[in-house]
Protein backbone atom coordinates (compact mmCIF):
# COMPACT_ATOMS: atom_id res chain seq x y z
CA UNK A 1 0.00 0.00 0.00
CA UNK A 2 1.74 3.34 -1.07
CA UNK A 3 0.04 4.95 2.21
CA UNK A 4 0.43 3.08 5.52
CA UNK A 5 -2.94 3.74 7.42
CA UNK A 6 -0.94 4.87 10.42
CA UNK A 7 0.61 7.53 8.62
CA UNK A 8 -0.61 11.06 9.92
CA UNK A 9 -1.06 13.43 7.31
CA UNK A 10 -2.24 16.79 8.10
CA UNK A 11 -4.68 17.81 5.81
CA UNK A 12 -3.29 20.90 4.47
CA UNK A 13 0.15 18.70 3.27
CA UNK A 14 0.01 17.66 -0.75
CA UNK A 15 1.31 13.86 -1.21
CA UNK A 16 1.32 13.29 -4.28
CA UNK A 17 -0.10 10.11 -5.98
CA UNK A 18 2.74 7.62 -6.32
CA UNK A 19 4.58 8.28 -3.46
CA UNK A 20 5.50 5.97 -0.79
CA UNK A 21 4.34 6.68 2.94
CA UNK A 22 5.32 4.57 5.89
CA UNK A 23 3.73 3.44 9.25
CA UNK A 24 3.82 5.90 12.05
CA UNK A 25 5.32 8.24 9.37
CA UNK A 26 4.16 12.30 10.12
CA UNK A 27 4.00 14.72 7.39
CA UNK A 28 2.91 18.11 9.33
CA UNK A 29 0.92 21.19 8.05
CA UNK A 30 1.90 22.64 4.57
CA UNK A 31 4.39 19.74 3.43
CA UNK A 32 4.94 18.96 0.41
CA UNK A 33 5.50 15.34 -0.79
CA UNK A 34 6.39 14.23 -4.36
CA UNK A 35 5.30 11.27 -6.43
CA UNK A 36 8.95 9.73 -6.57
CA UNK A 37 9.24 9.96 -2.89
CA UNK A 38 9.70 6.99 -0.55
CA UNK A 39 9.27 7.80 3.48
CA UNK A 40 10.24 5.36 5.70
CA UNK A 41 8.97 4.57 8.78
CA UNK A 42 8.30 6.60 11.37
CA UNK A 43 9.16 9.56 9.60
CA UNK A 44 8.84 12.87 10.66
CA UNK A 45 8.26 15.90 8.80
CA UNK A 46 7.37 18.55 11.37
CA UNK A 47 5.78 21.62 8.66
CA UNK A 48 6.76 23.21 5.46
CA UNK A 49 9.06 20.65 4.22
CA UNK A 50 9.40 19.82 0.50
CA UNK A 51 10.67 16.36 -0.76
CA UNK A 52 10.68 16.07 -4.18
CA UNK A 53 12.48 13.86 -7.29
CA UNK A 54 13.57 10.42 -6.56
CA UNK A 55 14.09 10.59 -3.05
CA UNK A 56 14.22 8.39 -0.13
CA UNK A 57 14.28 8.69 3.69
CA UNK A 58 15.11 6.54 5.97
CA UNK A 59 13.24 5.42 9.36
CA UNK A 60 12.46 7.76 12.17
CA UNK A 61 14.41 10.41 10.45
CA UNK A 62 13.32 14.00 11.53
CA UNK A 63 12.96 16.86 8.78
CA UNK A 64 12.56 20.87 10.39
CA UNK A 65 10.65 23.23 9.24
CA UNK A 66 11.60 25.14 5.22
CA UNK A 67 14.25 21.96 4.31
CA UNK A 68 14.29 21.52 0.59
CA UNK A 69 15.17 18.22 -0.37
CA UNK A 70 15.51 16.16 -3.42
CA UNK A 71 14.76 19.37 -5.84
CA UNK A 72 17.05 19.86 -8.92
CA UNK A 73 20.97 20.18 -8.86
CA UNK A 74 22.78 23.38 -8.77
CA UNK A 75 24.58 22.17 -11.63
CA UNK A 76 24.48 24.12 -15.31
CA UNK A 77 25.33 20.60 -16.95
CA UNK A 78 21.92 18.78 -15.46
CA UNK A 79 19.93 17.76 -18.26
CA UNK A 80 17.30 16.17 -16.41
CA UNK A 81 18.29 12.65 -16.20
CA UNK A 82 17.66 10.13 -13.54
CA UNK A 83 18.89 10.58 -10.60
CA UNK A 84 18.59 9.74 -6.68
CA UNK A 85 18.84 10.98 -3.11
CA UNK A 86 19.13 8.51 -0.38
CA UNK A 87 19.18 10.09 2.95
CA UNK A 88 19.28 7.25 5.58
CA UNK A 89 18.08 6.50 9.33
CA UNK A 90 18.12 8.53 12.66
CA UNK A 91 18.83 11.51 11.05
CA UNK A 92 17.91 15.35 12.33
CA UNK A 93 17.56 17.71 9.53
CA UNK A 94 16.73 21.25 10.83
CA UNK A 95 15.38 24.45 9.15
CA UNK A 96 16.19 25.32 5.90
CA UNK A 97 18.83 22.55 5.10
CA UNK A 98 18.82 21.66 1.29
CA UNK A 99 19.74 18.75 -0.41
CA UNK A 100 20.58 17.79 -4.15
CA UNK A 101 20.45 14.44 -5.77
CA UNK A 102 22.86 13.48 -8.07
CA UNK A 103 24.10 13.73 -11.74
CA UNK A 104 24.95 11.37 -14.23
CA UNK A 105 28.44 12.94 -14.23
CA UNK A 106 28.92 11.51 -10.30
CA UNK A 107 27.15 8.38 -10.44
CA UNK A 108 24.05 9.27 -10.22
CA UNK A 109 23.34 9.59 -6.31
CA UNK A 110 23.69 11.85 -3.58
CA UNK A 111 23.75 9.68 -0.18
CA UNK A 112 23.33 10.58 3.52
CA UNK A 113 24.18 7.87 5.84
CA UNK A 114 22.52 7.76 9.46
CA UNK A 115 22.59 9.24 12.55
CA UNK A 116 23.79 12.49 11.57
CA UNK A 117 22.81 15.92 12.61
CA UNK A 118 22.34 18.91 9.66
CA UNK A 119 21.70 21.98 11.08
CA UNK A 120 20.49 25.19 9.94
CA UNK A 121 20.64 26.35 6.47
CA UNK A 122 23.08 23.62 5.65
CA UNK A 123 23.65 22.52 1.93
CA UNK A 124 24.40 19.16 0.97
CA UNK A 125 25.45 19.48 -2.83
CA UNK A 126 24.39 17.24 -5.81
CA UNK A 127 26.80 13.68 -5.47
CA UNK A 128 28.02 14.02 -2.24
CA UNK A 129 28.44 11.02 0.02
CA UNK A 130 28.43 12.06 3.53
CA UNK A 131 28.90 8.75 6.12
CA UNK A 132 27.40 8.05 9.75
CA UNK A 133 27.53 10.29 13.12
CA UNK A 134 28.16 13.26 10.81
CA UNK A 135 27.61 16.69 12.92
CA UNK A 136 27.48 19.71 10.44
CA UNK A 137 26.79 23.33 12.17
CA UNK A 138 25.06 26.08 10.78
CA UNK A 139 25.84 27.45 7.50
CA UNK A 140 28.31 25.19 5.81
CA UNK A 141 28.11 24.01 2.30
CA UNK A 142 29.17 21.23 0.66
CA UNK A 143 30.01 21.33 -2.86
CA UNK A 144 29.25 19.09 -5.46
CA UNK A 145 31.20 15.54 -5.03
CA UNK A 146 32.11 15.90 -1.49
CA UNK A 147 32.88 13.04 0.73
CA UNK A 148 32.44 12.75 4.19
CA UNK A 149 33.16 10.05 6.38
CA UNK A 150 31.53 8.72 9.66
CA UNK A 151 32.01 11.06 12.57
CA UNK A 152 33.31 14.24 10.97
CA UNK A 153 32.42 17.47 12.57
CA UNK A 154 31.98 20.09 10.51
CA UNK A 155 31.96 24.16 12.20
CA UNK A 156 29.67 26.61 11.33
CA UNK A 157 29.84 28.53 8.56
CA UNK A 158 32.48 26.45 6.34
CA UNK A 159 32.44 25.27 2.85
CA UNK A 160 34.27 22.22 1.40
CA UNK A 161 35.34 22.47 -2.41
CA UNK A 162 34.21 20.11 -4.48
CA UNK A 163 35.46 16.69 -5.24
CA UNK A 164 37.19 17.09 -1.43
CA UNK A 165 37.22 14.39 1.11
CA UNK A 166 36.84 14.48 4.66
CA UNK A 167 38.35 11.54 6.44
CA UNK A 168 36.68 9.68 9.06
CA UNK A 169 36.97 11.55 12.69
CA UNK A 170 37.94 14.86 11.61
CA UNK A 171 37.03 17.89 12.47
CA UNK A 172 36.62 21.40 10.51
CA UNK A 173 36.87 24.64 11.99
CA UNK A 174 34.06 27.56 12.72
CA UNK A 175 34.58 29.52 8.59
CA UNK A 176 37.32 27.30 7.20
CA UNK A 177 37.33 27.38 3.70
CA UNK A 178 38.57 23.62 2.76
CA UNK A 179 40.26 23.55 -0.56
CA UNK A 180 42.26 19.80 -0.23
CA UNK A 181 41.41 16.48 1.41
CA UNK A 182 41.55 16.65 5.28
CA UNK A 183 43.04 13.45 6.62
CA UNK A 184 41.60 11.14 9.11
CA UNK A 185 41.02 12.45 12.25
CA UNK A 186 42.70 15.77 11.19
CA UNK A 187 41.59 19.03 12.82
CA UNK A 188 41.90 21.68 10.03
CA UNK A 189 41.28 25.62 10.01
CA UNK A 190 41.95 28.78 8.93
CA UNK A 191 40.45 30.76 5.56
CA UNK A 192 42.14 28.99 2.98
CA UNK A 193 42.04 25.53 5.85
CA UNK A 194 45.34 23.84 6.98
CA UNK A 195 46.14 21.07 9.10
CA UNK A 196 46.33 22.27 12.88
CA UNK A 197 46.45 19.22 14.40
CA UNK A 198 44.64 15.68 15.34
CA UNK A 199 41.18 14.90 16.41
CA UNK A 200 42.21 13.93 19.93
CA UNK A 201 39.15 15.11 21.47
CA UNK A 202 37.25 13.03 19.08
CA UNK A 203 38.83 9.97 19.07
CA UNK A 204 39.01 10.30 23.27
CA UNK A 205 35.49 10.76 23.22
CA UNK A 206 35.25 7.52 21.39
CA UNK A 207 36.71 5.58 23.70
CA UNK A 208 40.03 4.90 21.49
CA UNK A 209 42.97 3.10 22.95
CA UNK A 210 45.40 4.86 24.66
CA UNK A 211 48.42 2.62 22.97
CA UNK A 212 46.89 3.75 19.68
CA UNK A 213 46.70 6.89 20.39
CA UNK A 214 50.20 7.75 21.23
CA UNK A 215 51.08 5.34 18.03
CA UNK A 216 49.52 8.56 16.33
CA UNK A 217 51.02 11.49 18.17
CA UNK A 218 54.33 9.26 17.09
CA UNK A 219 53.22 8.44 13.25
CA UNK A 220 51.82 12.14 12.12
CA UNK A 221 55.49 13.89 12.41
CA UNK A 222 56.74 10.99 10.15
CA UNK A 223 54.22 11.79 7.86
CA UNK A 224 54.19 15.41 7.51
CA UNK A 225 57.70 16.26 8.14
CA UNK A 226 61.33 15.18 6.68
CA UNK A 227 62.99 14.28 3.45
CA UNK A 228 61.09 12.86 0.40
CA UNK A 229 56.87 13.86 -0.96
CA UNK A 230 54.32 12.68 1.41
CA UNK A 231 53.39 9.61 0.00
CA UNK A 232 57.12 8.43 0.51
CA UNK A 233 56.72 9.37 3.80
CA UNK A 234 53.23 8.01 4.48
CA UNK A 235 54.79 4.92 3.32
CA UNK A 236 57.45 5.11 5.42
CA UNK A 237 55.31 5.33 8.40
CA UNK A 238 53.06 2.51 7.58
CA UNK A 239 55.98 0.51 7.90
CA UNK A 240 57.00 1.72 10.99
CA UNK A 241 53.25 1.57 12.59
CA UNK A 242 51.83 -0.79 10.20
CA UNK A 243 50.15 -2.39 13.31
CA UNK A 244 48.23 0.54 14.12
CA UNK A 245 44.83 0.71 13.17
CA UNK A 246 44.58 4.81 12.51
CA UNK A 247 47.98 5.44 10.97
CA UNK A 248 46.74 2.40 8.60
CA UNK A 249 43.16 4.50 7.80
CA UNK A 250 45.35 7.70 7.26
CA UNK A 251 47.77 6.09 5.18
CA UNK A 252 45.35 4.77 3.09
CA UNK A 253 43.39 7.37 2.63
CA UNK A 254 46.82 9.27 1.73
CA UNK A 255 47.40 6.86 -1.41
CA UNK A 256 44.08 6.69 -2.66
CA UNK A 257 43.39 8.16 -5.73
CA UNK A 258 41.73 11.65 -5.14
CA UNK A 259 41.19 15.09 -7.40
CA UNK A 260 42.54 17.53 -4.61
CA UNK A 261 45.97 17.93 -2.99
CA UNK A 262 46.19 17.43 0.91
CA UNK A 263 45.61 20.25 3.82
CA UNK A 264 48.95 20.19 5.67
CA UNK A 265 50.52 21.92 8.54
CA UNK A 266 50.71 25.61 8.20
CA UNK A 267 54.21 26.44 7.00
Amino acid sequence: MPVDPTARIHASAVVEDGATIGADVHVGPFCHVGAAVTLADGVDLKSHVVVAGHTSIGPRTRIWPFASIGHQPQDLKFAGEDSRLDIGADNMIRESVTMNPGTSGGGGVTRVGNGNLLMVNVHVGHDCQVGNGVVIANNVSLAGHVIVEDNVVIGGHAGIHQFCRIGKGAMVGVLSAVLSDVIPYGTVTGDAAHLAGMNYVGLKRRDTDKAVLQGLRQAVPEIFEGSGTLRERAERASKAHGDNPLVAEIVAFILADSKRAFCLPDA
